[in-house]
């Protein structure tokens, strides 16, 4: 063997392993954002039990607000509908709903002092607040994820390993605009 054919070989080698460290990173990346994406499932799916809860013990008391307590279970629906069916966008938009929904049942049960004194009222209440938040701090962690996942799969040389295993890119969960403005409590109360 010549010494041609060694920095041939050695190069090939390389080249090979460099192949291979690529493909393990981008695999690595393809698993955060899945499991980002379970984590934010598992809260979702708590929030939706939570919620018939809360809307059973705010019917004790809000006898004249049926629109209200229905819009939010026809938006938890509406999530249920597009977590199961992997919909993001459709995720995204049914959050967004949910939330408005939610806010105006916070919103509305102000003017109900003894919904407000109810125990049971103030820890549903506090645990939905709870799971919305954790909601929103996974989202911006899968949204992370999901971000490094599709760059790295755009960047060369990764892209070259990326379409030759047909690495996929993963959709980001954005809310609407109404979603990410400010709730107007005043117009609620009109």
């Amino acid at each position: 063997m010549n010494l041609f054919s060694i920095v041939l070989i050695v190069a090939l080698v390389l080249l090979v392993l460099y192949g291979i460290i690529i493909y393990n990173r981008l695999v690595n990346l393809k698993h955060n954002a899945g499991i980002s994406w379970s984590n934010i499932d598992v809260l979702l799916k708590q929030r939706h039990d939570e919620l018939p809860k809360l809307v059973e013990t705010c019917k004790q008391y809000m006898r004249y607000e049926k629109d209200t307590l229905e819009a939010v279970m026809r938006a938890r629906q509406g999530v249920a509908d597009a977590q199961q069916r992997g919909d993001v966008p459709a995720l995204g938009a049914a959050e967004s709903q949910l939330r408005l929904g939610l806010g105006q049942l916070f919103a509305v049960a102000e003017a109900y002092p003894e919904l407000r004194a109810n125990d049971n009222f103030r820890h549903l209440e506090s645990r939905i607040t709870g799971l919305e938040n954790a909601v929103a701090d996974r989202r911006e962690f899968y949204n992370d994820s999901v971000n490094l996942n599709n760059v790295r799969i755009e960047q060369f040389p990764d892209v070259l390993i990326a379409r030759f295993f047909n690495f996929e890119p993963f959709r980001l969960l954005e809310f609407s605009e109404p979603e990410k403005q400010n709730v107007d409590l005043a117009s609620l109360f009109r």
